[in-house]
């Protein structure tokens, strides 16, 4: 259902070309036919559609035309533990499978191979909805047809939590992270900062107890990147959830992080694993050895020392 809400919202654009990224990645055997159904209908109607999918199974019987491309592995053995409160970041090249790493976590990507664990629960095989995680993405990622805390409670749907319960949650997120008075605004009446708020609201309405954050910074005026980090460090003393944040900010990943885990190679392996060992509140201006320090690493790490 959450997912026909979506395809239904950007139906409403009325599209000649719909694109749709792994549309059936965490849903159960029949929630995929009744997706595929809908698809197929709409396939009649004229409309395009192209579409990236992992489950080849379901999809050779519904599509015209597959095309298979085959990049071999983006990550091979890493073993990452993050203890209960920690906050991590994950550095690395561009295209060296940080973000894959996130959403095989988060179980928005399968695994070819290896086990996610969370909270100490086998969670290989389960759908997102039942990890007990947060995702933020990239990119603000809201619906421009719900309000601000229509786009927060959405994220809720797959709980299995009554309109009540749901309207609280959103509200208590949106509290949170200094939103409570934006509620019923729409999102193009929000700056860029307060629109990744939402996003950062949406992943806490779950209550997760792992936060997983894609360069969420990275589209961000400076002044405003350095506020929304502090943010997120009055969030994580507040909630005590652990976070892990994809970052190629060297200045970001000291100044956030506890740990830092780089990945290197190809495919990507943990070339580095570096504790950051400076009290908080941490000063800006006086993080020149650590950031020093992530640089060596980097440079060990890259042939040429090529960086991120």
């Amino acid at each position: 259902q959450k997912q026909r809400l979506a395809l239904a919202a950007i139906m409403a654009m009325r599209p000649k070309l719909l694109l749709l990224d792994e549309p059936l990645t965490g849903l159960d055997a029949a929630s995929v036919a009744e997706l595929l159904e809908e698809l197929s209908r709409l396939r009649q109607t004229g409309l395009t559609i192209l579409f990236v999918e992992h489950r080849l199974d379901e999809v050779l019987g519904y599509a015209d035309r597959v095309l298979v491309i085959d990049q071999g592995s983006l990550i091979d053995d890493v073993s990452v533990d993050l203890p209960t409160g920690q906050l991590t970041a994950l550095l690395g090249p561009s295209g060296g499978g940080k973000s894959t790493l996130l959403r095989v976590v988060a179980g928005l990507e399968p695994a070819d191979t290896g086990t996610v664990e969370i909270e100490g629960t086998p969670a290989t095989h389960l759908p997102p909805q039942k990890r007990n995680v947060g995702f933020v993405f990239q990119h603000y990622a809201a619906f421009k047809h719900m309000s601000v805390a229509k786009n927060v409670a959405f994220g809720l749907e797959g709980l299995r939590l009554d309109a009540a319960e749901r309207r609280r949650r959103a509200r208590a997120a949106l509290d949170l992270v200094g939103l409570g008075t934006e509620a019923n605004k729409w999102p193009a009446q929000l700056s860029g900062g307060q629109r990744q708020r939402v996003g950062l609201a949406r992943a806490l309405a779950v209550e997760p107890g792992l936060l997983l954050m894609d360069e969420p910074f990275s589209a961000l005026d400076a002044i405003t990147r350095h506020t929304l980090q502090d943010e997120l460090l009055r969030v994580w003393r507040e909630t005590s959830a652990s976070v892990l944040f994809v970052t190629h900010d060297l200045d970001d990943a000291a100044y956030l992080a506890t740990r830092v885990v780089l990945l290197a190679g190809s495919p990507a392996r943990v070339a580095h694993d570096i504790m950051i060992d400076v009290p908080r509140p941490r000063p800006r201006a006086g993080l020149a050895s650590q950031v020093a320090d992530l640089r060596r690493a980097l440079e060990e790490s890259f042939i040429g020392g090529a960086g991120i």
